[in-house]
C-alpha cells in the first residue's frame, strides 16, 4: 500500500473513532497513537534563466498577440502570480511610478507586489500600442490581457500558449503558468532572498507553504558550506 493510501486509511480511521468518542459510543480512541506515514513532498519544477530567456525570445512579436504574450511571461516570472491571479490583473492596480502592482489572491486577499521594468515596459507598449486595436467588450475595460474578442483570458489559454511556445523552443520540461511562479521563488531564495520576504510576495499565509522553495541544488549547498562554515 502507497504512503499516500495509508495516510487516508489511517486519517478515516480517526476520524471515525473520534466520532464514536465524541457520541460516547466508545471511551477509549485505539487510534491515538496511530502515527500517519511520512509523505515526501513533490518539488515542483523549474526553469533556469536561459530555459526563461528561450521562451520570452520565442514570441512572435510581429504577431497581434505576441506584446500580450511577452508581457504575460514577463509578469509570471517577474512578480510569481498565480495563472487567476495574472489573468484578474487590471490597468487600475498598475501604479508606474513606485513600480508596484496590487493583486487580488486566494480568498480575495489583497496584496502589493514589486513588478520589474521589464516587465512594465512590455506591459506599457501591449496596452499602449496592440491592446488599443481591440474592440473590448463591455465590463472587460479595465482587465490587462484581453483575447481577441475583447474580454478577460481564460486559464487554459495562458496554459495552451505557454505549452506551445515551449515546444518551439525546444524545452523538454513539463511546464505551465506556475512554473514561472516555482522560479520566480526559487532564483530570489538561490539569491540570497528573505523567505519571509518571499512568503509575502508569493501571498502564502503559512511560512511551511514557502519552504518548499528551498530545494537548492547541491552545489549551491556546497558552496554555502564552504563560504561560511568554521569547519569547511
Amino acid at each position: 500500500m502507497l504512503p499516500s493510501t495509508q495516510a487516508r486509511v489511517i486519517s478515516g480511521l480517526k476520524s471515525f473513532f473520534s466520532f464514536l468518542l465524541l457520541e460516547q459510543i466508545i471511551t477509549i480512541d485505539p487510534t491515538a497513537l496511530l502515527e500517519s506515514p511520512r509523505l515526501s513532498r513533490k518539488l515542483p519544477d523549474t526553469l533556469n534563466i536561459i530555459e526563461i530567456n528561450q521562451l520570452i525570445d520565442t514570441v512572435d512579436a510581429s504577431k497581434s498577440d505576441g506584446m500580450r504574450n511577452k508581457a504575460i511571461l514577463e509578469v509570471l516570472y517577474g512578480c510569481g502570480l498565480r495563472v487567476t491571479e495574472l489573468i484578474s490583473l487590471r490597468i487600475s492596480n498598475i501604479h508606474y511610478e513606485s513600480e508596484y502592482i496590487k493583486v487580488i489572491g486566494k480568498g480575495n486577499k489583497q496584496r502589493i507586489v514589486p513588478i520589474g521594468a521589464n516587465a512594465l515596459k512590455f506591459i506599457k507598449i501591449y496596452i499602449e500600442e496592440s491592446r488599443i486595436h481591440i474592440n473590448i467588450k463591455k465590463g472587460s475595460e479595465d482587465y490587462i490581457f484581453l483575447n481577441r474578442g475583447g474580454t478577460g483570458l481564460s486559464r487554459i489559454s495562458v496554459f495552451t500558449m505557454i505549452k506551445t511556445l515551449a515546444l518551439k523552443a525546444g524545452i523538454k520540461k513539463s511546464i505551465s503558468p506556475h512554473t514561472f511562479r516555482h522560479s520566480f521563488a526559487t532564483h530570489l531564495i538561490e539569491g540570497g532572498a528573505d523567505l519571509r520576504a518571499v512568503q509575502e510576495m508569493l501571498g502564502h499565509s503559512s511560512i511551511t507553504t514557502t519552504e518548499i522553495y528551498t530545494h537548492l541544488d547541491r552545489d549551491y549547498l556546497k558552496g554555502i558550506i564552504t563560504e561560511f562554515h568554521p569547519r569547511s
